[in-house]
């Protein structure tokens, strides 16, 4: 009898960053189960979870979705999309709903389609708090009431049982939020029968989608799932994945070269063999899957101020000699004028970075004896509220710009500014407050669907 396999795409590394059609074509030639995309990641940092704005444009999504979907409703196929707009919260979830239905009326489009929605409740979280079934991760600190009051949005990372739900009830285009990043292609290989196993390690080959393979692209990969092994295969024949590439891209964001931790379970990579089957094809097998307690992982948002930020460079060798006593002296400067405004100074916090010596490693920065021909400096004034933060920093930037230092012979501004306004308001700023598990029964309880008929020929 012949071994049941599973053939599953994934576009790209993230909805919105593009995909060349030549490789969708030639996936869906080789007639896959179900395309699919991830469509976020906290990689981008609090911002998009916090303010609820998309990580990409909705021209560039909009792109991705248009073909992904044209091609499984041609095809008959389900279409999957997780961690939806980049944060995978409700204005995330309802952007990318917007664009199917909106893709849809204009080709004609047919389907049933399933919202998976991962914002969280305050009053359900309180709760589960309450009764002791939130714990935090490594050292964070203990979970509080007022850390979820306080938060502006807070979603949970689902597993692969919504998408498992949704496809059993027939949606053939299943919008997620938030999510474990393999959760879609787990769940299709476990709708067709596969054990966890393969499943789970064929998810986390596709989440990224070529980057399990070589040169790295945006581009698709394409996935064969086995009762017992995973192969994976670009699409593009520029591309190929070989034994490193895939070993590579099963270490990706994970601490352990082996172990890796899902909601309900352990995917134990110990005893893998990660074989070139030709050299544009690698197949792995031995993956073991370990059942554990149900867990789901929380992410939270919380507003920390508002900022403004200007960018300025100095080319002035003079300067750049003395820029530490330089900087000192505009960060007192600054603070003086700044109280002189009746601003408290816990209302308002100054940051200088220097781009050119130590911009990016700060003080863990090994080359402190270079001698920069020339710098940038960022300045970003953090505050309580807008206002603050714009006047802070314009008095920041004058104090940059016009302050003596010995050996000055320019009588004008000391920097380049490459922009006018040369103030930039950034409006919310965000912080991540989150790093807890909610341990669950029944992983669809904090996972509603909600089903709909889209009909784009009406």
């Amino acid at each position: 009898m012949k071994e049941k396999t599973v053939r599953m795409m994934s576009a790209s590394g993230i909805l919105g960053y593009g995909f060349p059609e030549s490789s969708l074509e030639a996936a869906l030639a080789r007639k896959p189960h179900m395309i699919g995309v991830d469509g976020g990641s906290s990689d981008p940092g609090p911002h998009y979870l916090g303010s609820g704005k998309t990580l990409n444009s909705r021209l560039a999504m909009k792109r991705d979705l248009s073909l992904l979907l044209r091609g499984a409703i041609r095809n008959g196929i389900p279409m999957m999309v997780g961690t939806c707009g980049g944060a995978g919260g409700e204005p995330h979830l309802q952007a990318c709903a917007d664009i199917i239905r909106e893709v849809a009326r204009e080709h004609r489009l047919d389907f049933k389609m399933a919202l998976i929605h991962a914002e969280q409740d305050k009053g359900f979280l309180l709760e589960q708090l309450e009764a002791g079934k939130v714990r935090a991760l490594g050292n964070a600190p203990a979970l509080r009431p007022q850390d979820i009051a306080g938060a502006e949005r807070i979603v949970g990372m689902m597993g692969p049982e919504p998408y498992r739900e949704a496809l059993a009830a027939g949606a053939q285009v299943i919008l997620g939020g938030r999510g474990t990043d393999p959760a879609p292609w787990v769940a299709l290989a476990m709708h067709h029968g596969l054990p966890p196993a393969p499943a789970w390690y064929a998810g986390k080959m596709l989440e990224c989608a070529c980057n399990a393979a070589i040169p790295k692209k945006h581009d698709c990969l394409l996935v064969t799932v086995g009762e017992d092994f995973v192969e994976a295969e670009p699409l593009n024949p520029e591309l190929r994945c070989t034994p490193m590439s895939v070993a590579v891209q099963a270490l990706h964001e994970n601490a352990s070269p082996v172990i890796r931790y899902e909601p309900g379970g352990v995917v134990d990579s110990t005893n893998c063999r990660i074989e070139a089957v030709n050299d544009r094809v690698v197949r792995v097998s031995g993956m073991e899957w370990k059942p554990a307690a149900y867990s789901v992982k929380l992410e939270g948002a919380r507003r920390v101020g508002f900022s403004a930020m200007a960018i300025a460079a100095t080319r002035d060798p003079g300067l750049i000699g003395q820029i530490d006593s330089f900087l000192e002296f505009v960060r007192g400067s600054t603070a003086t004028k700044v109280g002189a405004l009746d601003i408290a100074p816990e209302d308002y916090r100054l940051v200088l970075r220097v781009y050119g010596r130590d911009g990016v490693m700060g003080a863990w920065e090994p080359t402190r004896d270079a001698k920069p021909v020339e710098l940038a400096i960022i300045a970003e004034v953090v505050a309580a509220t807008q206002e603050i933060a714009n006047a802070a920093l314009s008095l920041a930037r004058v104090t940059l710009l016009h302050s003596d230092f010995p050996g000055r012979m320019c009588r004008e501004g000391n920097m380049a500014f490459p922009f006018s306004p040369s103030d930039i308001e950034r409006g919310a700023i965000y912080e991540f407050m989150l790093q807890h598990v909610i341990e669950i029964e029944d992983p669809l309880c904090m996972f509603p669907i909600e089903y709909e008929q889209v009909r784009g020929s009406a």
